[in-house]
C-alpha cells in the first residue's frame, strides 16, 4: 500500500506533538487517546471540510461509510452546500457484500458527472478499501474497464487496498460482465 498516497496533499493530517518533543519527567497535558479518538485523527480528511470541498468545486458526495459505520456525514452535514449525498453503509468487512450497492453506485456516479459541473467524492474511512471498490465497480460498469483496467487507473492517482472479499466480489462482477469474451459493460 502507498501510504505517502494516504498522506498526501489531499487529505488532512492532524498536527500531533511527538513523544521526543516531551523531556523525561514531563506529564503529558493530555493523555493517551482512546482508540475511537485515534481512529477519529486518522479519519480526519477532505470529505469533512467543506471549504475544501468548495474550492475543488465537489458537487456529489458517496460515503462508503454511512450511519452506523463511522462516518458522520450526510445530507443534513452538507445542508449549506450545494452537493448532493449518497450514503452507503458498509462495512469494511471481507464477508461484508458491497456488491449489492455496485450497480446503484455506478449510475448514481454516471448520473453526477454527466451533470453541469458534476464532480464527485467517494470516500469511506481511509479512502483504500470500500471506497476504491466503488470506484472500481464504476469503472467497469460504467466506462466498460475489466477489473485489472480499472485497477491500474485507480492506482495510477492513488494507493487502494480493498480488502480479499471486496476483491472476490469485484473478480465475479468481471466474470458477470463477461470479460474476455467479447461482451462489454452493461447499460450504465
Amino acid at each position: 500500500m502507498a501510504w505517502d498516497s494516504l498522506c498526501g496533499g489531499d487529505l488532512l493530517r492532524p498536527k500531533i506533538r511527538s513523544a521526543s518533543s516531551r523531556t523525561p519527567g514531563s506529564q503529558s497535558s493530555a493523555e493517551t487517546p482512546s482508540l475511537e479518538e485515534l481512529r477519529r485523527l486518522l479519519w480526519t480528511y477532505i470529505a469533512r471540510d467543506k471549504a475544501q470541498l468548495s474550492r475543488m468545486g465537489i458537487s456529489h458526495v458517496v460515503n462508503a461509510a454511512a450511519g452506523r459505520f463511522h462516518i458522520d456525514t450526510g445530507p443534513k452535514f452538507y445542508k449549506d452546500l450545494p452537493v448532493d449525498y449518497y450514503g452507503v453503509e458498509a462495512e469494511d468487512n471481507p464477508n461484508f457484500d458491497l456488491s449489492i450497492y455496485f450497480y446503484p453506485v455506478a449510475q448514481y456516479i454516471k448520473a453526477a458527472l454527466n451533470s453541469p459541473r458534476g464532480k464527485v467524492l467517494v470516500h469511506c474511512a481511509m479512502g483504500i478499501s470500500r471506497s476504491a471498490t466503488l470506484v472500481l465497480a464504476f469503472l467497469m460498469i460504467c466506462e466498460d474497464m475489466s477489473l485489472a483496467d480499472a485497477v491500474q487507473t485507480v492506482r495510477s492517482h492513488r494507493g487502494i487496498c480493498p480488502n480479499s472479499g471486496f476483491l472476490k466480489q469485484l473478480r465475479e462482477l468481471d466474470l458477470q460482465l463477461g470479460r474476455g469474451k467479447g461482451r462489454g459493460a452493461e447499460a450504465c
